[in-house]
């Protein structure tokens, strides 16, 4: 009993610290006590770094935390976050990969069309920011390719031009859409992770409902409709649909 009570007043002392401590200064206190494999501290103090700016690098840390307090809903809930913020961090997909296979739904995901399937590889290639330095460096380039088209009298100079031209508005279009896609992907929520212990998927939004299946905690669902006050309904990646209540997940 007495150990509790050092730890909550431990816990205690670093709250009052972190809400005076600039998030530069919170970030050193959570990165220290996660060294010295202080991580219930960490994860303290992680969280409340991200209610004051949420970037990828602070939701990956908070992941970090959560999985060595072996509470892998959270941790993959904040990986998640995390690879909607930075999609193009390995790092993160790797770490994602390892708190789901501790999951307890093994979800085999439904085949997908195999352009879609390229298209997402390459829109998490880069990140945003380099998406659209990319479509903007393109942009000018293509500009410069038919300023010498137009200024040039040699037929080889113009084809070679006008060529590298086409190629460079190409690659400014699909530059694009790989930013616009992420851009949707980072401020659109439309995706969960199941936080409660264990969830019975319902065929209404309603507690009399019939069961079809069980979803445990970690497992991630797709909104469909959210429209309800206390019931959401979800899909799995394999297709299944069902109503759960909206306390039992949290929003990505």
């Amino acid at each position: 009993m007495m150990k509790r009570n050092i730890l909550f007043l431990l816990l205690g002392v670093f709250a009052l610290l972190a809400n005076a401590a600039s998030p530069a200064e919170m970030k050193t206190m959570a990165d220290s006590a996660y060294a010295r494999a202080d991580y219930e501290t960490a994860v303290k103090l992680y969280s409340e770094l991200a209610e004051r700016n949420m970037t990828a690098d602070v939701c990956y840390n908070l992941g970090c935390a959560y999985y060595r307090v072996d509470d892998i809903a959270h941790s993959v809930l904040w990986f998640e976050r995390a690879l909607k913020l930075n999609p193009s961090d390995k790092e993160v997909l790797f770490n994602l990969e390892m708190a789901r296979a501790k999951t307890i739904d093994k979800i085999i995901p439904q085949h997908e069309f195999i352009l879609f399937t390229y298209f997402h590889q390459l829109t998490n290639w880069f990140s945003l920011r380099t998406w659209t330095t990319i479509a903007l460096l393109g942009f000018v380039l293509m500009l410069v390719c038919l300023l010498v088209f137009w200024a040039s009298d040699s037929i080889s100079v113009r084809k070679l031009t006008f060529s590298l031209a086409v190629i460079l508005l190409l690659l400014t279009v699909l530059s694009n859409v790989c930013a616009l896609k992420q851009k949707d992907f980072k401020h659109t929520h439309t995706s969960g992770i199941i936080t409660a212990p264990a969830v019975t998927v319902k065929s209404t939004p309603a507690d009399n409902g019939n069961e079809l299946f069980v979803l445990h905690e970690g497992s991630k669902v797709e909104i469909l409709d959210s429209s309800l006050k206390e019931w959401c309904e979800v899909s799995i990646e394999d297709g299944k649909v069902g109503w759960i209540p909206k306390k039992s997940f949290d929003l990505i």
